[in-house]
């Protein structure tokens, strides 16, 4: 196993990592500097040891802010390609440059504008990069199998609801969690509308390795939205 990796599982075994990203869309995103890097810092003062996040700003940005491993990635849409997630080289050697301690790839089945299959694809990274350290967001069972094949360090449930042939439920992916967990040979990490702590929980009690949690955590808008529904008031039964 590789050395930072090893340290990286170490720290984070049956804990929680934080994505902490905020896409321009989004409230919390500042085109003048990052504000990432202070919501890594809390998540840091909470007890978090990796943090995950989008952006070659925001991988530098938190790296120098928190001292923390990050994983990182970059959500870019290119035409012809279903996959957003370090979908090409371009993206891989950015995250390279950056020193993203583990880079996320998008390793579903789904059409890449290039014309490779995503197997071929991890060829491509494993012979320019050897040593990096590769983690594979999933939607399926297969998918996770598929990915340890093609020789990567750890698989992640991060696509599961997010691809048309995947569960579309409203939680956390319990079971393809737990089957992965059971079956691969290298370290799983759940992610995925996990909105409570309870959630998390019962994540970790699957066998995964960690769990990464996000949108419950880092998005402001999301966690007063879940309050206002809540409280919104109930249509009257009909008689």
């Amino acid at each position: 196993m590789k050395k930072d990796l090893q340290h990286i599982l170490d720290i984070t075994e049956k804990s929680i990592i934080v994505s902490c990203q905020a896409l321009p869309s989004e409230p919390l995103y500042c085109e003048e500097m990052s504000l990432m890097p202070f919501m890594a810092k809390a998540a840091k003062e909470a007890g978090c040891r990796c943090i995950r996040t989008n952006s070659v700003r925001d991988v530098i940005a938190i790296k120098k802010e928190t001292k923390l491993p990050v994983i990182g990635l970059i959500k870019k849409t290119y035409e012809g390609y279903d996959s957003y997630i370090t979908p090409t080289m371009k993206e891989v050697d950015a995250l390279v440059l950056a020193k993203s301690d583990i880079i996320a790839i998008d390793c579903t089945m789904r059409r890449r504008g290039d014309g490779l299959t995503i197997n071929e694809y991890l060829h491509q990274i494993h012979m320019r990069y050897p040593d990096i350290i590769l983690m594979a967001d999933i939607s399926t069972y297969e998918e996770g199998l598929n990915a340890q094949a093609c020789g990567v360090d750890l698989v992640s449930t991060t696509m599961s609801g997010y691809t048309s042939y995947s569960p579309q439920t409203k939680g956390p992916d319990f079971e393809l969690a737990r089957a992965l967990a059971r079956d691969l040979k290298i370290p799983v990490i759940a992610e995925g509308r996990i909105q409570s702590p309870e959630q998390a929980e019962q994540m970790l009690q699957t066998g995964v390795h960690a769990v990464v949690v996000g949108g419950a955590i880092t998005r402001p808008r999301e966690i007063a939205a879940r309050f206002f529904q809540a409280v919104q008031p109930k249509p009257a039964s009909l008689c």
